[in-house]
């Protein structure tokens, strides 16, 4: 007896589903970093800044004595200096790093406020191994001045190539070649939603950045805070059900150039991205001969140039 073809199409449709949600694996906690613990796991950077930025990292002490890290809104807060003119040697700002390394995982960042578009800002959410580029850099989020959408980007050890398959169609691939070269410049893919980066992400109360990390492919989705996945909230996440990502990177040996990565959340200013740009950016360049000489000048300009984290969630590949 055959079945009506219109249950036939059903059925297989079904099967299809369950067997596109198969390819992807199943995961279980690891941990979550919150108002609760994040600050005693993650450590302060403070030394000289390796991007060559005109920025003072601070320490712990010092983040929190003149307000730059802290709990707001029931969040992570992490911000930038905007009282100061002409601070010797740059402006304080505040880098922390994860103390535990991850090799594969999946990590949904609920994020509700970030440096927003201004310029000589180069804010960034992303991941990276010792004997840098050797065990891989993975950039969540990364942009600088006025941008208004995000870059994803890679950074690997020479003979490390990559596609787009699978990438939002809105996406584009800047450069296949994740290795080193004079520029540093990684394999990049920049996206076309004015929604996920900057003014744009802050105006509507941020949201989760999801960032996937195996052997196959690395990929990353966003979801703004009024469309968030069910199964994110309940702490069941399954990227099988989530479309395609903002960008996602395959075509690779992804095991062989990326390990032992931490999570490192920061605020950059000038240096080789935002002061590298900065005369070529006639928005900013119409306000400074210079990004440094902007950015010394100009305490209240970065206001808003701060971080507010709500959470970090961790999840290991079930074996």
């Amino acid at each position: 007896m055959y079945a009506p073809r219109s249950l036939a199409l059903c059925l297989g449709a079904l099967f299809a589903c369950k067997a596109a949600h198969a390819q992807y694996p199943q995961y279980t906690p690891n941990v979550v970093y919150d108002q609760s613990n994040f600050f005693s796991s993650f450590d302060f950077f403070s030394e000289a800044d390796p991007t060559h930025g005109f920025v003072q990292y601070v320490d712990a002490q010092t983040a929190n004595s003149l307000g730059l890290a802290g709990i707001s809104s029931g969040g992570i807060f992490m911000g930038t200096d905007s009282t100061t003119k002409n601070p010797p040697g740059g402006r304080k700002s505040v880098r922390v790093t994860s103390k535990q390394r991850f090799t594969h995982g999946l990590f949904i960042a609920d994020i509700a406020h970030m440096p927003g578009s201004i310029c000589g800002v180069w804010p960034a959410f992303w991941m990276f191994g010792p004997d840098w580029p050797n065990s891989g850099e993975i950039d969540i989020i990364e942009g600088s001045s006025t941008q208004t959408a995000n870059a994803i980007t890679l950074h690997t050890a020479a003979g490390f190539r990559v596609n787009n398959e699978g990438s939002n169609p809105s996406t584009s691939l800047l450069g296949s070649d994740c290795g080193p070269s004079s520029s540093n410049a990684g394999c990049g893919q920049k996206t076309a939603d004015n929604q996920n980066y900057g003014d744009g992400f802050n105006a509507i109360g941020g949201g989760i950045y999801a960032t996937e990390w195996t052997s196959n492919h690395i990929a990353v989705w966003f979801f703004p805070r009024t469309n968030i996945p069910a199964d994110v909230g309940s702490g069941a996440p399954n990227p099988g059900g989530w479309g395609n990502p903002l960008a996602r990177f395959t075509g690779g040996n992804i095991d062989g150039f990326f390990k032992n990565n931490q999570i490192v959340f920061n605020t950059a200013l000038c240096g080789d991205l935002a002061g590298g740009l900065w005369a070529s950016d006639p928005e900013c360049s119409a306000l400074a001969p210079t990004c440094e000489e902007y950015v010394a000048n100009n305490p209240s300009a970065f206001v808003e140039a701060f971080w507010i984290v709500n959470s970090v969630s961790v999840y290991n590949q079930a074996p």
